[in-house]
């Protein structure tokens, strides 16, 4: 069994290449980045991206690449646009072409973040920023192509590696004393590992059971529970607190404030809770609450000297 994987510089990328390595021998895991000499693994490129699906062949495609700069995606709506959306539809396309299964992250931006419930997989979209709005593109662009398809829905997320809240608030509690943060956007904050391990368990059933295509679709993954950003960073202050990290800012000195009060270039929903049944039940999954894996992840960066010196 080959798998391509684009997007092995990113979060999920990252933790994926671990998951995925007791599945498949080194010489049929082909990862991309977007700095591949050899195989095209640039989203903006669709080109490039055919040819090298083309070479390698895979039996399984998985996109882990987006473009992911939601404030930023205002003024380059072109580019998220390619990445995420024109991108995905030529590997589905390539994928129904070699009879390939193309499994493809997605967001909870898909949805306009209206009421207190958590959105299932069958409810009404209505992404209000461009980011958003082509994610879902990039959903309907794959579900169009008729190809075996498994789309992953996540959301809040965070990893000991990259770009992410956990690690800004943390160098944010030894820059300031005070910090406000926004305490009216509800979601959960959902672990790269758990989102590549989930992957790996999906990979492991394409491969074993005879029938597969059951198992096709939409799916929404994130941790158990639902926390408010300024919950979030409490969080994290206490438990960094908790275990020793020299910090300015005080959990105390952390202050709620409403979106209104923090305004930025793209509109960001108040509810991004998702409803995760599904994907449990058709794959025989127990998913944990959140906090279990932010403590993880911020037991290994503060276990790293470089981190906390």
């Amino acid at each position: 069994m080959k798998i391509l994987l684009f997007g092995k510089n990113g979060q999920v990328g990252w933790e994926l290449q671990r998951s995925l390595a007791p599945l498949v021998s080194s010489d049929q895991l082909f990862v991309l980045g977007s700095d591949s000499p050899a195989l095209c693994g640039n989203l903006a490129n669709p080109k490039g991206i055919r040819q090298t699906v083309r070479t390698v062949k895979p039996d399984i495609i998985i996109n882990a690449a987006a473009y992911t700069a939601v404030d930023k995606a205002e003024q380059e709506s072109q580019l998220a646009q390619t990445i995420n959306a024109d991108a995905p539809s030529v590997m589905a396309e390539e994928a129904r072409r070699l009879n390939a299964w193309l499994i493809h992250y997605s967001t909870d931006y898909v949805f306009d973040g209206s009421g207190d419930q958590p959105w299932t997989e069958t409810d009404t979209t209505g992404p209000l920023n461009v980011y958003g709005r082509t994610k879902l593109t990039g959903e309907d662009n794959i579900i169009a192509s008729g190809c075996a398809h498994i789309i992953l829905r996540t959301s809040w997320v965070y990893a000991a590696y990259g770009n992410n809240f956990v690690r800004t608030i943390l160098r944010l509690a030894r820059e300031r004393d005070q910090l406000q943060i926004v305490d009216d956007q509800f979601g959960a904050p959902t672990g790269a590992e758990l989102i590549a391990d989930v992957a790996a368990h999906i990979v492991h059933t394409l491969r074993d059971q005879k029938n597969a295509a059951a198992v096709g679709g939409l799916y929404h993954l994130t941790a158990q529970g639902c926390i408010s950003w300024y919950g979030f960073a409490h969080f994290i202050l206490a438990q960094a607190a908790e275990a020793g990290m020299p910090l300015n800012l005080v959990p105390d000195n952390l202050h709620p404030i409403p979106s209104c009060d923090y305004p930025t270039p793209a509109k960001r929903p108040l509810n991004s809770r998702l409803e995760t049944t599904r994907i449990q039940k058709t794959f025989n999954l127990c998913l944990p609450e959140w906090q279990n894996g932010v403590s993880r992840v911020l037991i290994e960066m503060l276990a790293d000297p470089a981190f906390v010196s």
